[in-house]
């Protein structure tokens, strides 16, 4: 489905959230909305012709910024948007009401009625919850869409596989409810795949022993981007859930998405405030952690943990400066990060610094950075704060 006008509501590339002060950009964030487009192109390509494409668009886009980043999915051709929270379904209502929306978390008791109001889908996971969305549908006047979730192993949402043929003749008995769609999660699909077959073997099985259920009228998904390596384009499976890999990221490293060649959206980067010159056994930031070996030239740079360089990178990330990496040395703190440039002559008050991103022909990834900030790549884009404006680039320019 797609709204009345056809197409969806492209938004001003603005740089929010300081754009209206004109002031000069300290440290932004920059989205590539024209790779974001390829990237769902390319995975749709590589993808069997029937599968639907449930474009995850949780957490603010994953830090990327959820309206722009969901119009631009919207312009390339998502089936359904997921997303955590109710907040998010209302925020992506803005773009138009054509889309069909999943909620992946919980509905709260108290966020029931809203569901109908923002025609969202819910995840059931309960008895209880059938019963709570049936009356809020019959009170809205209007049928309730849901997804039935199933437990395979993950522990987390969804009905335990053994027990789901209940769950199901439950739904389908409830006036006020239409299903829309029937989906596990994998727990390890990056590094266990002997689980995840057994994963897959019990959520097939539990759908066979739903009797009546119409897969082919249903979105029918359990693999997220991890869970692509292992897909099994056979049998009932018709939608593929996408986060990580549309943003260009593998979900680990020697990933066999490699070969899907999606393209950085992207890109963190800073400017230097100072550089300066210290001796030889100057001790550097809080907690004096590192001690200079060298006369050094020192840089300043106008971003820390406050925007979202995490602390654990501290005195272990390098950041690109005039094309070359520079370490960061000491502590990162919450407003300023220091690394050395005493290799790298030249370095000035306002030059650019890239701590994810391109500069030159070198390269720092999201997935360089996170292993230095001893986390994973999902956490370091959530993480870039909203104090960080983010800057959309398209092909009509920044």
């Amino acid at each position: 489905m797609r709204p009345e006008s056809g197409r969806p509501l492209r938004l001003p590339f603005v740089n929010s959230p300081v754009s209206s002060s004109r002031l000069p950009l300290r440290c932004w964030a920059e989205i590539d909305l024209d790779a974001l487009e390829r990237n769902l192109r390319l995975i749709r390509a590589s993808l069997p012709a029937h599968m639907k494409y449930v474009a995850v668009v949780k957490a603010d886009a994953y830090g990327h910024g959820l309206h722009h980043t969901a119009a631009a999915l919207m312009h390339a051709g998502a089936d359904l948007f997921a997303v955590a929270n109710l907040a998010e379904a209302a925020a992506l209502r803005e773009l138009g009401s054509g889309w069909p929306i999943l909620l992946l978390s919980p509905t709260l008791p108290d966020e029931d009625r809203f569901l109908s109001l923002y025609d969202v889908a819910a995840t059931v996971s309960t008895a209880d919850e059938v019963d709570r969305f049936d009356a809020a549908a019959r009170e809205c006047g209007r049928p309730l869409s849901v997804h039935l979730k199933i437990d395979t192993g993950m522990g987390r949402l969804g009905v335990w596989h053994a027990e789901a043929e209940a769950l199901y003749a439950k739904i389908a008995a409830a006036p006020h409810l239409k299903l829309a769609g029937v989906f596990t999660h994998f727990a390890s699909p990056d590094d266990d795949p002997t689980f995840t077959a057994e994963q897959r073997r019990r959520f097939l099985a539990a759908l066979h022993r739903c009797r009546g259920l119409d897969l082919a009228s249903l979105f029918v998904h359990a693999d997220n981007s991890a869970g692509l390596e292992s897909i099994e384009t056979a049998g009932p499976f018709n939608a593929v859930r996408i986060g990580l890999l549309q943003f260009g990221i593998l979900p680990h490293p020697n990933s066999l998405l490699s070969q899907v060649s999606t393209e950085p959206v992207f890109s963190f980067r800073t400017r230097v405030g100072v550089v300066k010159r210290l001796p030889a056994g100057t001790t550097v930031s809080y907690g004096r952690t590192r001690t200079l070996g060298r006369d050094s030239t020192i840089a300043i740079l106008c971003a820390g943990y406050g925007d979202g360089i995490s602390r654990s990178t501290s005195n272990r990330a390098e950041v690109l400066v005039r094309g070359r990496r520079c370490p960061v040395l000491g502590r990162v703190t919450m407003d300023q990060t220091i690394i050395d440039v005493t290799d790298n002559p030249g370095v000035i008050a306002g030059d650019e610094a890239v701590l994810v991103g391109r500069q030159n022909g070198a390269e720092i990834s999201v997935t360089e950075f996170s292993a230095w900030a001893d986390t994973i790549p999902w956490e370091v884009l959530c993480s870039v704060t909203k104090r960080v404006p983010r800057v959309y680039k398209t092909a009509l320019g920044l």
